[in-house]
């Protein structure tokens, strides 16, 4: 083995030690439930940080991404999760994304902020994970929930509803899910969307709309 050789399996060795760490800390302080930690809302970074870390690892310094692993690994588990709905398979997925943002940080050009390019990023490696391996799914009209007691309880009527609209959304077509994803569980706007997916706003809009329409006529058939 060549030294340049043994440098870089060194250092990707050392990346993936700092984000299993960085995981599994943040797991022993907020608990490590799979809806507790993978639906976990994404909390405010500032630019700056992420403009410094990723100074610092393009300068040599890898430990530096640790930092850039705090800050996003909850929103790109949660991300992992809305498209696989599985804990264990979504932290896979984020490290894969994260190891592959690791190796492309040369190629953020700053033209958009490093949130959208770091999940614009993530967005294909999760394609890429469900084209190797498809989910397991089944119609969105034969899924059943566990049953329990009836309730007239609004606020278990409302997370009902919720629960619903999230399994229809991951009966969609990939182009409508991922744009649910973006816009809806992320509160992206649609500019951030549009340029998170690679498309133009009018196409983001124009499948949002399509996607509204698919998961409206699905509760329908269930729920009429």
């Amino acid at each position: 083995m060549s030294v340049a050789t043994g440098e870089t399996t060194a250092r990707a060795g050392r990346l993936q030690f700092l984000v299993r760490r960085a995981d599994e800390e943040d797991c022993a302080t907020r608990g490590t439930g799979a809806a507790s930690h993978a639906m976990r809302p994404q909390t405010r970074v500032s630019a700056s940080d992420d403009h410094a870390d990723v100074a610092r690892v393009l300068a040599g310094d890898v430990d530096a991404f640790e930092g850039i692993v705090r800050r996003w690994q909850g929103p790109l588990v949660n991300m992992a999760y809305r498209f696989c709905r599985d804990r264990g398979r979504a932290e896979e997925m984020a490290q894969d994304a994260f190891l592959r943002a690791y190796r492309a940080l040369g190629t953020w050009r700053q033209e958009s902020t490093f949130s959208t390019w770091l999940f614009a990023l993530a967005m294909n490696v999760y394609r890429s994970h469900l084209r190797r391996v498809p989910l397991v799914t089944v119609p969105f009209e034969q899924a059943t929930e566990p049953a329990r007691a009836p309730t007239h309880d609004a606020d278990l009527e409302q997370a009902d509803r919720d629960r619903a609209v999230r399994r229809v959304v991951g009966t969609l077509p990939p182009r409508y899910r991922d744009a649910m994803v973006a816009f809806y569980f992320h509160d992206m706007d649609v500019a951030t969307a549009a340029k998170t997916l690679h498309v133009a706003e009018g196409t983001l809009k124009a499948r949002l709309f399509r996607a509204r329409d698919l998961i409206r006529r699905k509760l329908q058939r269930v729920l009429s």
